[in-house]
């Protein structure tokens, strides 16, 4: 299993380092690891929280 940083995560998703932190701060990801004080993350579950988010944006932009 490979674990990623905030901000290589950050980079694959296309959103900045603080979006990562949030979904972390919202319970949408889990960090699986860290390193030092910096958490690690799996990608696939970086993924997920991704999709996850946009899937809620999207409903809320809808029912505006």
């Amino acid at each position: 299993m490979t674990l990623v940083t905030a901000a290589l995560a950050a980079q694959e998703t296309a959103v900045v380092p603080d979006t990562i932190r949030k979904w972390v701060q919202l319970g949408h990801l889990t960090p699986a690891g860290r390193r030092g004080r910096a958490n690690l993350f799996r990608l696939e579950d970086v993924f997920a929280a991704e999709r996850a988010t946009r899937r809620t944006h999207e409903l809320r932009r809808a029912e505006s």
